[in-house]
């Protein structure tokens, strides 16, 4: 299995790992797979308090993370050479600090594909369910543990599903071809040009922000189209 939906929950903004979760993925001639009976979530213990921001976000405590094994025991399984995730970026940036090599993995952003889908929804995980749900209570059912890693795993994988089937995608690499394209934004979100679609973009504002060292790398493709 070479492809995993993964989530996880933070002590802080962009802190720690103290939950992590995965389940394997599978896309194979368009027929997606989720294996949920091969779902991965633990409870990891860090050397630093939780914050009470954080435990707003995941009720998460204290005490649920209280001799649990340390953040930089987590591993990958070995053959995973794809992770699938809502805004995938943050959670590949919470499993390096546990010391996990992801250089070579390949990253597919549900968000940015939804964003791609469906570009006038809001895009965060609960209220994609809840439009693919049509605003059922068997929605608001589901999102009952809503910020629970495996929970939001599942439901990740409920909404890719969907996106599958929009794009008419058929292999996991199609998958990933299409997030990279899907991450190419498309309008200016900073800067005295906010909200300017980016081939609008005077051509020596575009030449000064290429050449600005800590320039998000789809933004660098987006001027240099």
């Amino acid at each position: 299995m070479n492809a995993i939906i993964l989530d996880t929950e933070t002590h802080d903004l962009k802190g720690l790992p103290i939950e992590i979760a995965y389940v394997p993925f599978q896309l194979v001639n368009g027929e997606a797979a989720i294996f949920a009976d091969q779902a991965f979530d633990e409870y990891y213990s860090i050397n630093t308090k939780i914050t009470y921001g954080a435990m707003a976000i995941h009720h998460i405590l204290e005490s649920d993370i209280a001799n649990k094994p340390f953040y930089t025991t987590f591993k990958l399984p070995g053959d995973v050479q794809y992770i699938i995730g809502h805004n995938v970026d943050y959670d590949i940036e919470a499993i390096t600090k546990c010391g996990v090599n992801t250089k070579s993995i390949k990253a597919i952003c549900t968000l940015a594909l939804a964003r791609k889908v469906w570009p006038h929804e809001a895009h965060n995980i609960s209220a994609l369910t809840y439009m693919l749900l049509e605003g059922s209570d068997i929605a608001r059912k589901k999102l009952r543990s809503a910020h629970n890693a495996k929970q939001d795993v599942l439901l990740t994988g409920f909404i890719l599903k969907s996106i599958i089937r929009a794009l008419n995608i058929q292999t996991i690499e199609e998958l990933y071809r299409a997030s990279e394209d899907a991450r190419i934004p498309t309008i200016i979100n900073f800067g005295k040009y906010k909200g300017t679609e980016i081939k609008f973009l005077p051509p020596d504002y575009k030449r000064w922000l290429t050449n600005q060292p800590d320039i998000d790398p789809y933004l660098r493709k987006a001027l240099e189209k």
